[in-house]
């Protein structure tokens, strides 16, 4: 087999584990869209609080610290404490669930029947908020988190590869174990949506708010349900991002990565998230293979808002996404 056969392979394959991930950031937008009709620009943002809030917990550090420090002149920064990973994961969930309340009791409560526009901008608003209020707990410095999952070559498939084909393939552990979880994750949130009596409220209160306020479904109950769905979405993704290049500002670019998957799959879909993230990540990736060296290189970096452009165009509901039709 051609050497350059099988390291188009590998770069599928590498495509497929990132598109995972993206699948999984884009399904904190479609849970939020799907339930409330408000697009969460702040989905990468919650990522990001979310790996800074457990960074902070497994460290034991002190929140406010340097806030602290400056307004009664101490020098403290931990408490002398590391908490186990998995301990600090169920409290950084408990805090985005707080989160999750908190957002809709002090915004989107008094935003009901708003404009979509205003829903934004509310939204945006919150990014910049979480953003600074994440920057004063928890420090703007570059965080390394570490959660025992496994990094590295994973020596197994670069053994096989190299015996059945001569050409070992470079498949990193994580990006397999961050895929799995991925993969685990979304299985587990179209079952909710699908089987379950609250998954079938969200549904319900998708389709119409005041048919489902009719039959005794709680909006508030639902909205704080999503959002804290939404919080568990980004904290998985934050913790796997984080964990494959550190907890940084950056992080909360991820958010952007999203948005062709979602114009691709659809705003209203959870499948079209998964078939949007994957089509995203082998694209890109096999693009900046065949392409790339053509046109000098780092085409992963536009490669998706060209295809998104195109989608939109031509198919702006996108692949799984809902045809609205309105009279005038």
């Amino acid at each position: 087999m051609p050497e350059q056969l099988l390291f188009a392979i590998e770069v599928t394959l590498n495509g497929l584990m990132a598109g995972v991930l993206y699948a999984l950031v884009a399904l904190g937008f479609v849970l939020i869209y799907k339930a409330s009709g408000i697009f969460n620009y702040a989905q990468g943002v919650m990522a990001l609080f979310a790996a800074l809030t457990l960074v902070g917990i497994m460290e034991g550090q002190v929140p406010f610290a340097h806030l602290i420090n400056a307004i009664f002149g101490t020098d403290i920064h931990h408490f002398g404490w590391h908490v186990p990973a998995l301990a600090a994961i169920l409290l950084t969930m408990l805090v985005m669930v707080v989160l999750a309340w908190a957002v809709n009791r002090f915004i989107f409560r008094h935003l009901v029947n708003q404009e979509p526009i205003i829903l934004f901008m509310a939204t945006i608003g919150l990014a910049y908020f979480m953003e600074g209020f994440g920057d004063l707990m928890w420090g703007s410095d570059i965080k390394k988190l570490d959660i025992g999952l496994p990094q590295g070559i994973n020596t197994w498939i670069d053994e096989v590869t190299y015996n059945a084909f001569g050409y070992g393939f470079f498949i990193d552990n994580l990006d397999i174990v961050a895929s799995i979880i991925a993969a685990i994750l979304v299985a587990a949130l179209i079952a909710f949506a699908q089987y379950t009596k609250q998954g079938r409220a969200m549904r319900a209160v998708a389709d119409d708010h005041q048919a489902a306020l009719s039959v005794g479904i709680s909006l508030e109950f639902i909205w704080v349900m999503v959002w804290s769905l939404a919080g568990f979405v980004a904290l998985v993704a934050g913790a796997m991002w984080g964990a494959k290049s550190g907890v940084q500002f950056s992080l909360s670019l991820i958010a952007l990565k999203a948005l062709p998957v979602l114009m691709l799959g659809g705003f209203t879909s959870i499948p079209g998230a998964i078939v949007g993230g994957l089509i995203i990540g082998v694209g890109e990736k096999l693009f900046e293979f065949l392409v790339g060296p053509l046109v000098g290189g780092a085409t992963e970096n536009w490669f998706a808002y060209v295809l998104a452009l195109v989608f939109l165009v031509f198919r702006p509901q996108g692949l799984f996404g809902e045809k609205i039709i309105e009279r005038v």
